[in-house]
């Protein structure tokens, strides 16, 4: 298995997170990863997505667990690995929301194939969740 985890703070709180999250056809206005999503369902497990990278092939991946402004993971399944990502909001002491996003590849390619495709597909998590807490905090901000 090769895993990966990645951690932001957020001043928003974590029902603002999972509304970003939830507008899946929204993830290209801040996920500079993402040059094009379509999602065939409500956001909850066994919807599909499928989401194109920034010159690359579309990829799809599937909602296998959702817990509404808790987490969401996503699998995508290549036959001999699995890509999952767990994406997680943890509440903070002080107010605001840790967000967590994990990638594990698993499956008998795994040893062969996470070394090279796990840091591809992770390489921009610390800006993507950058974007996510900005995207979020600024959406929770009262109107003046």
């Amino acid at each position: 298995m090769w895993s990966y985890e990645h951690t932001a703070d957020s001043t928003a709180p974590a029902a603002q997170v999972w509304t970003v999250w939830t507008d899946v056809e929204a993830w290209p206005t801040w996920n500079a990863g993402i040059a094009a999503i379509t999602v065939d369902g409500p956001f909850t497990a066994g919807t599909r997505l499928v989401m194109t990278p920034p010159g690359e092939d579309p990829i799809a991946l599937r909602l296998t667990e959702v817990v509404p402004h808790e987490s969401f993971t996503d699998v995508m399944d290549a036959g001999d690995f699995l890509v999952t990502t767990i994406h997680r909001l943890e509440p903070l002491a002080e107010g605001g929301t840790r967000i967590v996003y994990r990638t594990e590849i698993t499956g008998p390619a795994a040893p062969a194939v996470g070394p090279d495709l796990g840091p591809a597909i992770t390489a921009d998590f610390p800006d993507v969740l950058a974007a996510l807490a900005a995207r979020a905090e600024q959406s929770a901000a009262p109107a003046r």
